[in-house]
């Protein structure tokens, strides 16, 4: 599944077109490689989002194509939140 749909539809994300930006700006990595929106991501994938002053790391643990609050929630387990000062 494309990184930005799986963004979007595990609810990470409120939009598909704000995943693509956030990915495009280099703030994705997948597996420890910067991801574009394209980017394939597959069960047991470590994704770390930086989202302003936030870090995520999290772990997929399961794709679908159309999501409900009930599956989203199954999606990804949530590993590391950060809070990052810019100074």
């Amino acid at each position: 599944m494309r990184l930005d749909k799986y963004l979007k539809v595990s609810r990470l994300v409120k939009r598909r077109t704000l995943a693509k930006e956030i990915s495009d700006q280099g703030r994705i990595t997948v597996n420890g490689s910067v991801a574009k929106a394209g980017t394939d991501v597959k069960v047991d994938d470590e994704l770390v989002i930086r989202f302003g002053q936030k870090i995520i790391t999290i772990k997929v643990t399961g794709l679908s194509e159309h999501a409900t609050k009930e599956n989203a929630k199954g999606m990804f387990e949530l590993l590391k939140e950060e809070r990052v000062n810019d100074n």
